[in-house]
């Protein structure tokens, strides 16, 4: 494939912009350059050299129905004939709300809507420590809460600088953040309650609550541990300390109430975004009333120009309204696809000799390269996956018109087809010829 489009812009956009991209991760695209695209519909994205892909990236999440579908674009452009941003209520963010509440199993809830994933895990981390009183939080290696300096660390450390797995030190993601936003932070190895139960041992009556994915979709779709979300649950209750499912991936993705629904696990409050507009920004934290009621008092401040604007407001009324209807059957249809391209990428890797390796399932899975039959955690991934050769493999399909993420995760959406599929494996045979 030819990229001078591609190039021409980029090096027209390190001009004016930092880097060239908008977000750090976009640099990373597996062409030789951060392409630049004209259109999407669908399950395929079209750069500015005309290049068609199957996209598997899918906004890093949000387009569960693919790109731009009809359904939402006629929905938002109804409703924003009469305003953009109100900064004020109106009754479709009523119902959106009462629908998000009728589809996750949290009972006795209440919501708040903001505008992004990093926006509505920052207002989770706040309430747990205005409900609690107290300062510090868990987080885990591996797990992703959002860009800001209150949990920018420990995302993918080098263990080299992370500390021992008994004591993990909180490895900072960037220069520039704030050095005395480590002391609140407590890390720890996911999916082991014994490390887990050391942490809040070390730190007795200190910490307001645990943040995680509960289905680790940033490194490698890890699911937990039998039995570990139900431990973690009770240390929370035996330390008075919440429970918090960052749910920004997972959450309207593997199922309609989420990895709550999938796992049985009720936290006290979850974060959702990505998935709930089908591609336009949104995000909700849920939880239940009488900790949500430190922010309807007003005791936990939480504001935002952009809550609850028109559109994307609209398009989640769309978005719930399409996932709820059972005669669309999406999640089925969804999960059959994902997982009829997981069984066929496992063949083609076992045909090829490859230690091509899936986890996950269904709508949303990662594919990483390791001999490992199973990764357990983010330290595991470190030591046992081979992410170099994830890079030339994801540069390879992307030659081939398969658009794969820079971290392996894929979005199946409501978009793809089996015809999709077919091609995505015969792009795979010729890629994995090509390590």
């Amino acid at each position: 494939m030819k990229f001078d489009n591609s190039i021409k812009l980029y090096e027209r956009g390190l001009k004016s912009i930092a880097g060239g991209v908008s977000s750090q991760i976009r640099i990373d695209e597996p062409a030789d350059v951060p392409l630049f695209f004209t259109k999407a519909k669908g399950s395929k994205i079209w750069d500015a050299d005309g290049n068609e892909y199957i996209d598997y990236i899918q906004g890093m999440g949000p387009n569960i129905f693919g790109h731009a579908p009809d359904f939402i674009i006629q929905a938002v452009n109804l409703d924003m004939q009469n305003g953009f941003v109100f900064a004020g209520q109106h009754e479709k963010e009523l119902e959106v709300a009462e629908m998000a509440l009728e589809m996750i199993p949290m009972v006795n809830a209440s919501v708040r809507f903001a505008s992004s994933g990093t926006e509505i895990d920052q207002l989770a981390i706040r309430l747990m420590r205005g409900y609690t009183g107290r300062n510090k939080y868990i987080k885990f290696e591996g797990h992703y809460h959002g860009w800001t300096d209150s949990v920018s660390y420990s995302v993918h450390p080098n263990l080299e600088y992370a500390g021992s797995l008994e004591n993990p030190f909180p490895v900072f993601e960037s220069m520039g953040i704030d050095n005395g936003t480590r002391d609140s932070i407590v890390t720890c190895q996911w999916n082991d309650l014994d490390l887990l139960e050391k942490a809040f041992t070390n730190n007795k009556g200190e910490i307001a609550g645990v943040i995680m994915e509960p289905i680790l979709a940033n490194s490698n779709c890890i699911y937990p541990n039998d039995g570990y979300l139900e431990g973690v649950k009770a240390l929370c209750e035996a330390h008075g300390s919440l429970l918090c499912f960052d749910e920004v991936i997972t959450g309207f993705r593997i199922a309609a109430g989420g990895a709550q629904e999938i796992t049985k696990v009720i936290p006290d409050i979850a974060t959702y975004a990505k998935s709930m507009a089908g591609g336009f920004p949104i995000a909700m934290l849920v939880g239940r009333r009488d900790i949500m009621d430190f922010i309807g008092s007003g005791k936990v401040y939480h504001g935002g120009s952009f809550n609850s604007n028109v559109m994307s407001i609209s398009a989640a009324h769309a978005s719930l309204n399409y996932l709820q209807d059972p005669k669309r059957q999406l999640y089925k249809k969804m999960n059959n696809v994902g997982d009829s391209l997981i069984k066929g990428l496992r063949e083609v890797a076992k045909s090829s000799d490859s230690d091509l390796h899936i986890q996950g399932n269904g709508s949303l899975f990662a594919i990483s390269f390791t001999k490992e039959k199973q990764i357990r955690n983010w330290r595991e991934h470190f030591l046992h996956c081979d992410e170099i050769k994830y890079s030339s493999f994801a540069k390879a399909m992307l030659s081939n018109g398969i658009r794969l993420s820079s971290n392996g995760r894929i979005h199946i959406s409501s978009a793809h087809s089996y015809e999709d599929i077919d091609r995505t494996l015969e792009a795979t045979k010729y890629a994995l010829k090509c390590l």
